[in-house]
C-alpha cells in the first residue's frame, strides 16, 4: 500500500512540475493571462503532491 501512495505522490510532483516549466515558458512568451492560470494550476498540484507525500510518510511510518 505505502509503495503506491508514494507512486501517487510522485506522479502528482510530476505534474506539478510540468505545470511549473509551462507557466515559465508561457511568460517567457508574453502570455501573461496563459501564464497565471497554469500558475494557479501548478500551485494546486503541488499542493495535491504535498499532500500525497505526507500521506504516503505517515502510512510508512506507521508500518515500522
Amino acid at each position: 500500500m505505502p509503495k503506491d501512495m508514494h507512486q501517487k505522490a510522485a506522479e502528482h510532483h510530476e505534474q506539478a512540475a510540468k505545470a511549473h516549466r509551462t507557466a515559465a515558458q508561457q511568460h517567457g512568451s508574453s502570455d501573461h493571462v496563459s501564464a497565471k492560470q497554469q500558475s494557479a494550476q501548478a500551485v494546486e498540484k503541488s499542493k495535491a503532491a504535498h499532500e500525497h507525500s505526507t500521506q504516503a510518510h505517515n502510512k510508512s511510518q506507521q508500518q515500522k
